[in-house]
């Protein structure tokens, strides 16, 4: 697998991708998913969500890019209002068009690889870009070609979905969120619908971007991964952040109690 990312390095005055979560609340009728959630996430930094099923932990990753609409609070990239946009003192909701604009800088890698069955890996890489004008095919290609050689796959570019793995269906996928180059790129426990053996392949792919200049936000239960990796380890329990801080010290040296009871559980 080709270890050649520099393209996606960024120098300490050029990264972007910070994040600013501030008093956020979300409630699917009686449940209220997300409780009061603020967190500061630094530009290029990795950070892992905890928690047990039904913390909020996905509705968190899901309102980052304004898949999910907060019912209180605002979330900011880089100082800008996701899915608002601000006039004097109020936030108003941008249109569906501007909202599907200022995704472009937000990728989302789901859990269950949603690759587009009737195009080809490198159809579904490029197909977005062109779409959204930011590439020529020719360049677009180009970019594909790159990308498929940081997850390992280029002789895959021909393939269709069906024919891959579950593991390089996710590669795939995570290549095709960088397509568009985002500043804050989106993990919804990628990991959840692969087999045991092809776990490791994934999350190399990770841990190879974690130093490339993207902010990285990865909800997932691989605690391997979050102590070798992450910048920040968030610990969610009933839509409220009940522990945050280092891998080390969330991981090895937790504070609270749910923490410590959950740690005790998956490890």
């Amino acid at each position: 697998m080709s270890e050649a990312i520099d393209y996606r390095q960024q120098t300490v005055a050029e990264a972007r991708g910070a994040i600013s979560i501030t008093n956020v609340s979300k409630s699917f009728g009686r449940h209220k998913a997300l409780d009061d959630v603020s967190l500061e996430l630094e530009p290029g930094s990795v950070t892992v969500i905890l928690g047990p099923s039904g913390s909020g932990k996905s509705t968190l990753l899901r309102t980052l890019n304004h898949l999910e609409r907060v019912d209180q609070g605002f979330i900011q990239i880089d100082g800008d209002y996701i899915g608002y946009q601000q006039r004097g003192d109020k936030l108003y909701e941008l249109k569906e068009k501007d909202i599907l604009r200022q995704r472009v800088n937000v990728g989302y890698v789901f859990q269950n690889f949603n690759l587009f069955p009737h195009l080809t890996v490198l159809e579904n890489l490029i197909e977005a870009p062109i779409a959204h004008r930011k590439l020529s095919k020719q360049d677009a290609i180009a970019r594909a070609a790159e990308l498929l050689d940081v997850v390992g796959l280029r002789h895959k570019a021909d393939a269709w979905p069906r024919h891959l793995s579950g593991g390089q269906q996710q590669r795939i996928a995570i290549a095709r969120a960088l397509m568009l180059k985002p500043r804050v790129l989106l993990f919804d426990e990628p990991t959840s619908a692969l087999d045991p053996e092809l776990v490791g392949e994934v999350l190399d792919v990770i841990k190879k971007l974690a130093r490339s200049g993207t902010t990285l936000v990865v909800v997932t239960h691989e605690i391997g991964f979050a102590r070798e990796v992450a910048d920040k380890v968030v610990f969610m329990v009933d839509g409220k952040i009940v522990e945050q801080g280092s891998s080390q010290q969330v991981l090895s040296n937790p504070r609270h109690e749910r923490t410590r009871r959950f740690l005790a559980r998956v490890l």
